[in-house]
């Protein structure tokens, strides 16, 4: 290959990551949150989105996938499943429940997935490289049966931290999706862990990518909860078992 082919293809190469990363900070389609509660108490849960371009108009064609990320259309649908929004204007989708939700698991959370993407009006100008962005949240179903029981409890605190050789292993023994995003020995240590989320399954346990010796006797635990906030954990340990230290009342 020459030298000037190389050099075509890597300012061709930049120009389209340039573009990329642009179009990521200046996403127009925006949601009202970072994940979905649908309870199994509710027909349907709203969502507000909004076009944050002042100028153009763009449409927004939302859908959902299984916990597998493969799109399907039962037992939830999107409505509508796409719609125009006019320059800085707000609008609404809802995701509604078809009967067949009545066949999901009644004793723990399913995991779904919403995505929601944005489609740019055609630019009347010639080579104009657009691109179509997209938002995917997380989105548990929770039974009827365990409504009361996640507005009455911090799932959380029943996590159990167990040390194995060098293995940091979170077990979850709740009927409800426990995300962790950083564990540390010590709250200020927090800022300085570089560690990967963790989603736990209900009933589940997952393996944390940090190191049990780093770990201390009395580590921090950082979760999700239900409105995207990251509240912290107390843990105390007795031998290579942790528990939450519980509040005072």
């Amino acid at each position: 290959m020459k030298i000037s082919q190389i050099r075509h293809l890597l300012l061709v190469g930049t120009f389209i990551a340039s573009s990329v990363i642009s179009a990521s900070a200046l996403s127009a389609i925006s949601l009202d949150r970072t994940r979905v509660i649908f309870e199994g108490t509710q027909k349907s849960v709203s969502l507000n989105i909004a076009n944050k371009n002042k100028q153009l108009p763009y449409l927004a064609q939302g859908w959902i996938e299984n916990s597998e990320g493969q799109k399907i259309t039962t037992p939830f649908v999107v409505l509508p499943p796409i719609q125009r929004i006019e320059p800085d204007k707000a609008s609404q989708v809802r995701i509604e429940s078809l009967p067949e939700v009545k066949k999901l698991p009644q004793d723990r959370e399913s995991l779904f997935y919403f995505n929601l993407r944005e489609i740019p009006p055609k630019s009347d100008k010639p080579n104009v490289l657009q691109l179509a962005l997209q938002s995917k949240i997380k989105m548990f179903y929770r039974p009827a049966g365990l409504v009361e029981q996640g507005e009455n409890s911090i799932p959380a605190q029943q996590l159990v931290i167990s040390k194995k050789g060098e293995a940091v292993i979170v077990q979850n023994p709740t009927p409800f999706y426990i995300t962790i995003v950083n564990c540390a020995s010590s709250k200020s240590g927090l800022s300085k862990t570089n560690m990967n989320a963790a989603m736990i399954a209900p009933f589940g346990e997952t393996k944390l990518g940090i190191k049990a010796s780093i770990l201390g006797n009395k580590p921090i635990l950082t979760y999700i909860n239900d409105y995207g906030g990251r509240p912290d954990l107390a843990f105390n340990c007795q031998g290579n078992v942790c528990h939450v230290v519980p509040e005072p009342k």
